[in-house]
């Protein structure tokens, strides 16, 4: 399903654990890492395209986690040239999506990449918030940027008290 400006409607995702630290997964055989992100089927909605897009590419479910926040608005990247197929119709020029934050409310050992019987990541680890928009490949790093700035004013709270509850609790000796 491309619109008419040739951009495929896309979900992406943002997990973060309690500590404001967010999932990054590594492409299936690749040495690039990305969050994950999928195609919304014609009939469902961004929300049940994230859902499902969670199940077959991280192995959790709608009740593993719990959605803080989605962008306000569609953003949009294009693909490289190298990257466009000009063999198919419509044409498919870039991606256009609706982001979710999630944060992660079952184990670790919970995240299963190969779920799917043709799996999108074979690895991923937990990253400082802002590392991704630094580390992803060059033509994703505006939206993601765009992300993670309109993400920041849920998640950096969390990081503020993560960093609290580790801090000792020095006590001054009265006397």
């Amino acid at each position: 399903m491309i619109d008419d400006d040739g951009y495929r409607p896309n979900v992406g995702i943002v997990i973060c654990n309690r500590q404001g630290q967010v999932l990054w997964a590594r492409r299936y055989g690749q040495h690039s890492w990305q969050f994950p992100q999928g195609g919304i089927n014609p009939g469902e909605t961004a929300e049940q395209a994230m859902y499902r897009e969670l199940f077959e590419e991280v192995g959790l479910s709608k009740k593993d986690v719990r959605i803080l926040a989605s962008t306000r608005n569609w953003l949009r990247y294009k693909l490289p040239k190298r990257l466009v197929r000009w063999d198919t119709k419509p044409v498919c020029i870039g991606q256009k999506q609706k982001w979710f934050l999630l944060q992660l409310m079952c184990n670790d050992a919970d995240i299963n990449m190969q779920r799917s019987s043709t799996p999108e990541f074979d690895g991923w680890r937990w990253v400082s918030f802002w590392y991704p928009v630094r580390q992803v490949v060059s033509f994703k790093r505006d939206v993601y940027r765009r992300v993670m700035k309109e993400f920041a004013v849920t998640v950096m709270p969390m990081q503020e008290q993560a960093t609290q509850r580790q801090a000792p609790a020095y006590r001054r000796k009265r006397g």
